[in-house]
């Protein structure tokens, strides 16, 4: 028996109080299994028991530990990952978006107009028709559909087509919400209402969802609908290997849904809640907020569903012309920008931010926030720096910062420095790199979602989706195929591009492979429970129908999932012929 073995052995023996002569209850072996442990071995068998990993090893050493009753799985020679974590998706309500009806991807203006026609036809005259996520950087004409063109499409509807924290209006969907020509924003709030030479309100409104008055749904979904739509989805991530989730903005209704699948034992992934707070509330509910989460009993240590965080939002978006820069975003048909000297929306100003910052970490909630553009990472940054001065030391508390697609060299020194984490997206590269570069220009894209230099310069920072609407990992909004994340940190090849963006930012795929396992595991303090196949830790798994670490490069997109494992219990089997 080699030191290896007996080292896991006995560190599992000691760590979970377990007699090292019980046998496992099932044995893998004849694969390639990815540990990503610290040295990243690669092993022929695995023994499980009590729903974690016993040892690890060759196949000779594991299959030593067989019992009677251990039920030995020959792999035939398929590759073996960690179970995969997404580290932001918004699961409940991306669940119900198709509740009603199937929304069609769409391409064009014309796609989203018909669409619009559609719903018009089978909606009663001024009932409210609400489309929402068709980022305009992923349409062909790259820009909002205009108020006249919605007016056009339904001039008897008031029409929202939302996206992200903006959106575009109906001339109708205007006048219901009182956002006229002597519209103010009421106590300076971050809402701008974009209006044309006239001062009349162009239908583009950047963060001013508050201020829009839409109906009821018209199908309102029962618990029990709920419930099975996030069953059905929380399937689907098992499909391609996802066993563990951050909901990035939780809410009350949502940690029920959670909870009942809990205890029903339904709950296929662990999942790790960042509970939202409204940061334009007043300081006194935001306290509240804040102290009610942490005296939920789920806010104690539970490896299937544990409530560790607070969200709030900085800024706007970066696909919606929003998002806070260090420099104007220039005049851009695209985002239906005028101003040359517009540098986003900052929603929380910085006195604010810092007592809400220090009130969740002191109540020991990891606080994030949503901060896209480089001025708002710049704020967050400084906010636990000054935090981290306070001789209140951070780095502990793994004080995160959600998205930061565009960083500076400045502020991941200052990161590494305070030990702050990154929480990024992967495919907004792959999906929206093309437009980007061409309203930015490549100079300015030097630090978009630069995963080399984080990685090099000791930041820990993890993948995921931001997954928004629809159930279906590359049919999704945003699509959350942890393999086609895996596949862009790789080669930064942004869809329709003629070349990679900054490729000098491309991951190795052990790089790539860290991101959505141990990287992300350590981003929810959960390092020494899952993230890697090491003894003792759960024995979360995906079996692969290719080896990641050799197939062509162009190939680790397709990956497919053969079967995916939770405590050691099969939660997906791959159908065969699929």
């Amino acid at each position: 028996m080699n030191r290896h073995l007996i080292a896991v052995l006995l560190g599992l023996a000691a760590a979970a109080g377990c007699h090292s002569e019980a046998p496992p209850s099932h044995i893998f072996n004849n694969g390639r299994i990815v540990t990503v442990d610290p040295q990243f071995r690669v092993v022929e068998a695995m023994a499980i028991r009590d729903g974690r990993v016993l040892a690890v090893g060759t196949n000779t050493e594991i299959v030593k530990l067989a019992g009677s009753g251990t039920e030995q799985v020959d792999l035939g020679g398929k590759t073996v990952l960690p179970g995969l974590i997404d580290s932001h998706v918004h699961a409940p309500s991306a669940s119900m978006y198709e509740f009603e009806q199937p929304v069609p991807d769409m391409q064009t203006i014309e796609d989203v107009l018909t669409y619009v026609r559609a719903r018009a036809e089978k909606t009663e005259p001024g009932h409210w028709i609400t489309l929402s996520q068709v980022f305009i950087t992923r349409l062909e004409e790259q820009r909002y559909p205009t108020r006249a063109e919605l007016d056009n499409a339904a001039p008897r509807h008031p029409v929202v087509f939302r996206t992200g924290p903006d959106a575009s209006l109906s001339s109708m969907a205007l006048s219901m919400s009182g956002i006229d020509a002597k519209f103010q924003v009421p106590n300076g709030e971050p809402c701008r209402v974009e209006r044309d030479r006239s001062g009349r309100p162009t239908g583009i409104l950047r963060n001013c969802a508050r201020y829009i008055r839409t109906g009821p749904e018209t199908s309102a979904p029962t618990g029990a609908d709920r419930l099975a739509r996030l069953r059905e989805l929380l399937a689907d991530y098992n499909s391609v290997g996802i066993t563990s989730i951050v909901d990035g903005n939780a809410d009350r209704d949502g940690l029920e849904l959670y909870r009942t699948l809990l205890e029903k034992h339904e709950l296929t992934c662990r999942t790790f809640m960042a509970y939202g707070v409204d940061a334009q509330a007043p300081m006194d509910r935001i306290e509240a907020s804040i102290r009610d989460a942490a005296s939920q009993p789920l806010h104690q240590r539970n490896d299937m569903l544990w409530l560790r965080g607070i969200k709030v939002f900085l800024d706007g978006g970066m696909l919606t012309g929003s998002a806070y820069m260090r420099q104007p975003w220039g005049v851009s048909k695209i985002y239906s920008i005028d101003d040359p000297a517009y540098r986003g929306v900052r929603f929380i100003e910085p006195e604010k931010l810092y007592q809400i910052a220090k009130l969740a970490l002191a109540n020991d909630l990891q606080f994030t926030a949503h901060s896209q553009g480089d001025a708002a990472v710049d704020a967050m940054v400084d906010t636990y720096e000054r935090i981290n001065r306070d001789d209140f030391p951070v780095r502990e508390k793994r004080p995160s910062i959600t998205h930061a697609s565009f960083m500076s060299a400045e502020a991941i020194a200052k990161m590494k420095a305070l030990g702050v984490v990154a929480n990024l997206q992967p495919a907004w590269l792959y999906l929206d790199g093309t437009t980007l570069r061409q309203h930015f220009g490549v100079e300015r894209l030097a630090y978009f979602h630069p995963y080399r230099t984080l990685f090099e310069q000791g930041v820990t920072v993890g993948g995921g989706s931001d997954h928004m609407q629809k159930i279906g990992s590359l049919r999704s909004i945003n699509p959350y195929n942890p393999f086609l994340g895996m596949w862009t940190t790789m080669v930064r090849q942004p869809r329709g591009a003629d070349a990679p963006l900054h490729p000098e930012q491309n991951l190795t795929r052990e790089q790539a492979i860290r991101l959505y396992t141990i990287n992300n595991a350590f981003l929810t303090f959960e390092e020494a429970l899952k993230g890697s196949l090491e003894a003792g830790k759960l024995a979360d798994f995906a079996v692969l129908d290719r080896d990641i670490l050799n197939v062509p490069v162009d190939e680790v997109k397709d990956i497919k999932v053969e079967a995916t494992y939770l405590g050691g219990a099969r939660v997906y089997a791959r159908p065969v012929g699929r």
